[in-house]
């Protein structure tokens, strides 16, 4: 594998921490439904007519339906949950610590579910995973005096990004990431769209809603997949997964700069734990018994190739 150059890597973690900020200013112009019908709609049609283009191949039968599935996990469980909590009032750089243990909850569940071994330094990534989204979410813990709405749409983002990055490897082995990308827009459409025929829904500003949306589509769901994609095939998962211990971070400072958004003291601690817990986890994806499995180590390292529409 090669070197990933400085400019690539600053380009990759700028595109994947933007999609905070830009998802929350989203949700304060229209409900976060609306957004995610527009979304989906959008960067669907645009990555299948990359696909067409490129005249990938299209799966059918079983295949299809485990790349539906995964679509259900990887869009709509997440990003449900994620927007509901940016429009509950969760700063966007506490979903970018959540969201960013998505390569240490990735490793866990591929212990489990694809028999990848989970060493020492896992472990040890894991409790510090754990104890950086305490930190971050004290303040709010301490002002509700527990866990509240906004704590759990969180974690089951984050559940629902790993999950379906660990059934992705297991079962989507092969398919085309532009129609792998395309079929799960479409999966992620559906049940965003029911939601928002079954609950209220409103465009607060049409103008701001029309060019957060479309940021969104182009800077987080086109290029910043096929900036991922290039890097995971080119520089390696272990790699880029270094990427998420700079990418809260950097969601923070572009979340002041953008939305206001002052870092407070615990997300502050968040941050850096968060970042020493991915560091452990991609230092722990580079022995040689990874170098057996590389399909594995993709999943446990970072999250999947099309994980990064999370942002």
């Amino acid at each position: 594998m090669q070197k990933m150059p400085m400019w690539f890597a600053s380009m990759l973690t700028f595109l994947y921490a933007l999609g905070y900020p830009v998802g929350a200013l989203a949700v304060s112009a229209m409900t976060p439904m609306l957004v995610l019908v527009a979304r989906f709609t959008f960067a669907g049609l645009i990555v299948a007519a990359w696909a067409l283009l490129a005249k990938a191949a299209w799966p059918t039968g079983r295949k299809l339906g485990h790349v539906v599935i995964t679509g259900l996990l990887m869009q709509a469980v997440q990003f449900c949950a994620l927007y509901e909590a940016l429009e509950h009032g969760a700063p966007a750089v506490l979903g970018a610590v959540v969201i960013s243990m998505n390569p240490v909850v990735t490793a866990v569940l591929a212990a489990l579910f694809l028999g990848e071994r989970l060493n020492g330094w896992r472990v040890l990534a894991l409790v510090l995973g754990i104890v950086a989204v305490l930190a971050a979410c004290a303040s709010r813990l301490l002002a509700t005096g527990g866990v509240d709405t906004v704590l759990v749409l969180l974690l089951i983002a984050l559940l629902g990004l790993a999950a379906g990055g660990v059934y992705q490897q297991r079962f989507c082995a092969g398919v085309d990431f532009r129609v792998n990308c395309t079929i799960q827009n479409i999966a992620g459409l559906v049940p965003a769209g029911i939601l928002a025929l079954l609950t209220p829904t409103a465009v607060h500003d049409p103008w701001k809603a029309t060019w957060t949306v479309g940021a969104m589509v182009v800077f987080s769901a086109v290029l910043g997949i096929s900036t991922y994609v290039h890097a995971v095939s080119r520089f390696g998962a272990s790699a880029v997964a270094m990427l998420f211990c700079v990418i809260p971070a950097v969601a923070g400072l572009l979340s002041w700069a953008i939305l206001g958004q002052r870092v407070d003291v615990g997300i502050g601690i968040g941050l850096a734990l968060g970042a020493l817990a991915c560091w452990l986890n991609a230092r722990a994806s580079r022995p040689a018994a990874a170098e057996k499995n590389p399909a594995i180590e993709v999943a446990a390292a970072a999250p999947t190739r099309q994980s990064v529409a999370a942002s």
